[in-house]
């Protein structure tokens, strides 16, 4: 069985460390790739730039998404991912600090599998963090391969 992986896009340097920290806490993931802008994102997931070494079979088992990210916006990022046959069907995570209804509406209209609204309680944003690690990796059946 393949090791899943988890591909966080964040860029505040907080929210990142308390992300990582809930996600070793439920010992989920064997891996958590952290990149911090939208474009790394992009070129992680595609295997170009920086990432170009990287297997492109190897995708995330999900990815976490922030939206006002640097460079190129969240929003951004899920719209090429879903225009993409080899991203379409990567199960991406809203995880955000809006609360802007557009903001909502405008990730499920891109093809979000979810929008989690980040908790400004630390035990709760903890919590949230743990229970989409134990959703996305333990509970969901992705698409069998192409």
């Amino acid at each position: 069985m393949k090791a899943k992986s988890i591909l966080l896009v964040e860029d505040n340097p907080q929210d990142e460390m308390l992300t990582l920290r809930a996600l070793r806490k439920v010992s989920l993931a064997n891996s958590v790739e952290v990149v911090r802008d939208g474009q790394q994102a992009i070129d992680h997931l595609f295997g170009v730039g920086e990432f170009a070494a990287r297997a492109l079979a190897e995708l995330p088992a999900v990815v976490l998404l922030d939206i006002g990210l640097p460079r190129v916006s969240g929003l951004e990022v899920l719209a090429r991912l879903r225009a993409d046959e080899r991203t379409r069907l990567l199960p991406v995570v809203i995880l955000t600090s809006s609360d802007e209804e557009r903001d909502r509406l405008k990730s499920y209209q891109e093809g979000a599998n979810s929008f989690v609204r980040k908790p400004l309680d630390f035990a709760e944003f903890a919590e949230t963090v743990a229970r989409l690690g134990i959703y996305w990796l333990a509970t969901n059946e992705p698409p069998p391969s192409a």
